[in-house]
């Protein structure tokens, strides 16, 4: 007599090992690199559009230089993983360059090249948190893993919208993911914007950043954008933990203006 309850634990039993096996085997798949970095960048309505394509092109040219490079192939597997991600409303989070394994000088010069001729598109609001939401959601659904997964945000102002960073801090404090912040600080309004009188460098490191090491590196729309940005991605893809005086701004501790639209 066969009985159906020993039936149904074998029939169990063989969907469990698939499963596994099946694990198994999407994990042989996934490719090793030294960092994920996901760039998260504002394009909200309080960056106007001369600052949205500085922002682009600062990325763009820091991608391609030889220290970032240089970096990359300095790591204990020499390439990294990295994703272009634009992003303003609880909604509009876009992927300017897909995931991409970067190896080489024409890899970088490839991803850039992606970077920038990919269509520029403007949203309204400031969602950080669920801008960091989702950029989590892209690296737990990659196909990659490292021993380092990084957020780096840029913005130019304060959250106006979308999910509570304390939410989005828990989300990426579960997977293991670091988020560092460069705001933009700019003495000008902008076309779209009004003036938000806020300490924008102590309110990305109160609220934005989060897990071990975490860092924020601020610019100056107008002088400081590519070497900040340069400078941040060579700390953050190199792993060193920056001193003092690389993230001092030149006149650090005096009020700054942000933006809000």
């Amino acid at each position: 007599m066969i009985h159906f309850g020993n039936c149904v634990s074998a029939a169990l039993a063989a969907v469990c090992v698939s499963g596994l096996a099946a694990n198994a085997a999407a994990q042989d798949d996934r490719v090793d690199v030294d960092v994920e970095l996901v760039l998260a960048v504002d394009i909200s309505y309080s960056v106007d559009e001369e600052e949205a394509h500085r922002q682009r092109e600062g990325y763009v040219a820091a991608l391609a230089h030889e220290d970032v490079i240089r970096s990359i192939q300095g790591g204990p597997l020499g390439r990294i993983a990295v994703t272009y991600v634009e992003w303003a409303d609880t909604g509009f989070q876009r992927a300017a360059a897909d995931w991409t394994v970067i190896a080489s000088e024409e890899d970088a010069l490839g991803f850039a090249a992606q970077v920038a001729a990919a269509p520029f598109e403007r949203g309204h609001y400031t969602a950080i948190g669920s801008a960091i939401a989702d950029a989590v959601r892209r690296i737990d659904a990659n196909d990659y893993t490292a021993p380092r997964l990084i957020i780096d945000l840029s913005g130019d102002g304060p959250q106006n919208q979308g999910m509570p960073l304390e939410g989005a801090h828990a989300l990426a404090n579960q997977s293991g993911v670091v988020v560092n912040g460069l705001p933009v600080i700019s003495a000008s309004e902008g076309r779209w914007v009004r003036p938000v009188e806020v300490n924008l460098e102590g309110y990305f490191r109160e609220h934005v950043i989060t897990g071990p090491g975490a860092f924020v590196l601020p610019a100056r729309a107008e002088d400081e954008f590519r070497v900040a940005i340069l400078r941040k991605l060579v700390l953050e893809i190199a792993g060193a933990m920056p001193s003092r005086s690389e993230l001092a701004l030149p006149d650090a501790g005096t009020p700054v203006v942000g933006r809000a639209p």
